[in-house]
């Protein structure tokens, strides 16, 4: 019976050994010596501080700001667990809103949007994706057309010329990988924090 047993025995504790602890702690290894920042997180720091992650949108509601896409995602309601609440760009529940084009709630939400853009840009054929979510409802990035929609926006909420705004996009848009794998993106959050140390700088210019 022990014969019989040794060898499954052995196979076992050696598979548990190699794929459950040496295996994990080289793949860890391996990410935290040549992939740092990926491996905890795409973090985005300032000043010393953690402001979020490249990979995970923010909300962003004031007009000197530009704003991701809508965001889908839900979180348990406080005052009853059996319901959910909206919490937009929520990582701990990535999802989409699961609404089709027939559902009354998902035409008026976008058309409500449409209205709001139009009226922010007239004249201006509104990008898709600033009034649709995405499946994750984390998209953290942005199309440069759809950062460029917003331009006018922010750039009279800060004072700034449109010009050196829409510099600012084009500095902070991301090219397609390799030259040809998807498409140009801009990271909504470096993009704001960008606007926000061009103020800093026009700021300490102006002493």
């Amino acid at each position: 019976m022990l014969n019989e047993l040794r060898p499954a025995l052995v196979l076992t504790a050696a598979l548990t050994i190699i794929t459950g602890l040496a295996y994990p702690l080289a793949v860890t290894g391996v990410a935290q010596a040549v992939f740092l920042q990926q491996a905890n997180g795409s973090l985005i720091e300032r000043n010393g501080v953690v402001v979020g992650s490249a990979l995970i949108g923010q909300a962003f509601t004031g007009p000197g700001y530009f704003q991701p896409r809508p965001s889908a995602t839900t979180a348990a309601d406080p005052a009853d667990a059996t319901k959910t609440v909206a919490a937009p760009y929520n990582a701990s529940n990535s999802m989409g809103s699961n609404l089709g084009p027939t559902s009354k709630a998902l035409v008026e939400r976008v058309r409500a949007d449409v209205e709001r853009l139009k009226a922010e840009n007239p004249g201006v054929p509104v990008p898709v994706e600033l009034v649709t979510t995405s499946a994750s409802g984390l998209d953290p990035d942005l199309s440069p057309a759809a950062a460029d929609f917003q331009v006018p926006r922010v750039a009279k909420a800060r004072g700034l010329s449109e010009e050196a705004v829409r510099r600012l996009v084009a500095t902070t848009t991301a090219p397609r990988a390799l030259g040809v794998l998807g498409e140009p993106t801009v990271n909504v959050l470096a993009l704001n924090l960008a606007l926000d140390q061009l103020a800093l700088d026009k700021a300490a210019a102006g002493r």
